[in-house]
């Protein structure tokens, strides 16, 4: 993009372009892993009635604090959590950009293992953070003696981990997770935006929890929940934690219609969730059939799935485009990334990828 000189933005910035997947309209959309089902009528109805009621006092502030709905994250989550544990903001994004305000900073160090979600340094490059990344393995796995290693040698402020990692899918075991908190001097966050997607008996780091006052573990509504648009990330930790957060937090960050949304999409979260076996079982035929073909197939317990590997990974990703379908090109160099969607979607995307490999 570039920035014309007269622009006096930060240096550092002048030549970057805004992140962001690739948007097209009348394209079946299997690029941002969204759950493809939109959300009930009767949960519709429900969100349409609350934010109703909500907007009959706009004319004053919402509540800063969230109160209601922490409490009923907290609720979801379990594991004895209580709301004083739990934090909220605009979308998973947010809360992980005041995770950097609060504990990074400048002459403060974050860490993580490539290949993982693109946004992490790009929260650091916005909170004037040291941003470190160390390398996982083949399989994309995080060793955890070679964790401990960096993380003793760099010293980090904050540790940012995916599990379910994005773009791979590989989720995290319980003693490598341990094995990091142990070595952090700082804060480690679990960022587990895809957690309802794993597969039985994959943990959930929020077990770690009571006993790791360092540990912060984050989720969203926008993947499991079908609520992309509703905005809504939030993040479990120790009570002191979540007061840090408070801190760096905007005044009234979470609209009431925000707040409105939320509670009434968590009344309904049976409802909401009730479509995740269905995506779990079509993320594993959907691995199951491109491993048929002769792809590559990294191990997924979120709901998409990165495979290759392609000699000109963009040919394909454009081939796939010019027959209707987006998926995302991203990941380590001949890889891409495809979300799951209905069994239609799925049908089409099949469809197109046999033709563009078969040329």
């Amino acid at each position: 993009m570039g920035l014309p000189d007269w622009v006096p933005v930060r240096d550092e910035l002048r030549e970057l372009e805004p992140y962001g997947a690739p948007q097209i309209r009348d394209i079946i959309n299997l690029n941002v892993n969204e759950n493809p089902y939109p959300p009930a009528t009767s949960v519709v109805a429900d969100i349409a009635e609350s934010v109703r009621a909500a907007a009959a006092s706009l004319n004053r502030y919402p509540d800063r604090e969230a109160v209601d709905v922490r409490t009923a994250l907290a609720g979801y989550l379990g594991h004895g959590l209580t709301p004083e544990r739990i934090w909220a903001a605009n979308g998973s994004n947010e809360v992980m950009l005041q995770v950097l305000q609060a504990f990074g900073g400048p002459g403060r160090t974050a860490l993580s293992f490539a290949p993982t979600y693109s946004m992490y340094p790009e929260y650091a490059r916005d909170s004037h953070t040291r941003w470190v990344t160390g390398q996982r393995e083949d399989d994309f796995t995080v060793d955890p003696d070679r964790a401990v290693a960096l993380i003793g040698q760099e010293q980090p402020d904050v540790v940012l981990m995916a599990s379910p990692n994005n773009p791979t899918g590989t989720a995290l075991p319980l003693d490598t997770v341990e094995a990091v908190l142990d070595a952090a001097p700082g804060v480690v966050v679990v960022d587990e935006a895809y957690a309802e997607f794993r597969r039985a008996g994959t943990p959930t780091s929020l077990e770690l929890l009571d006993g790791h006052p360092r540990l912060l573990v984050s989720r969203t509504m926008s993947k499991a929940f079908a609520l992309a648009g509703g905005r809504l990330g939030y993040l479990a930790a120790d009570a002191a934690i979540i007061d840090a957060l408070r801190i760096v937090r905007l005044p009234y960050h979470l609209s009431a219609v925000s707040q409105a949304t939320a509670l009434a999409a968590l009344r309904h979260a049976d409802e909401l969730l009730a479509r995740v076996d269905d995506l779990r079982a079509a993320r594993d035929d959907l691995a199951a059939w491109l491993t048929a073909r002769g792809h590559e197939v990294a191990e997924s317990d979120a709901n998409f799935v990165l495979f290759g590997r392609f000699d000109d990974r963009h040919a394909v990703w454009q081939g796939l485009v010019d027959r209707g379908v987006l998926i995302r090109e991203t990941g380590p160099e001949g890889w891409l990334r495809v979300s799951v969607g209905t069994p239609a979607e799925m049908s089409t995307f099949y469809t197109a990828l046999e033709e563009v490999t078969a040329r």
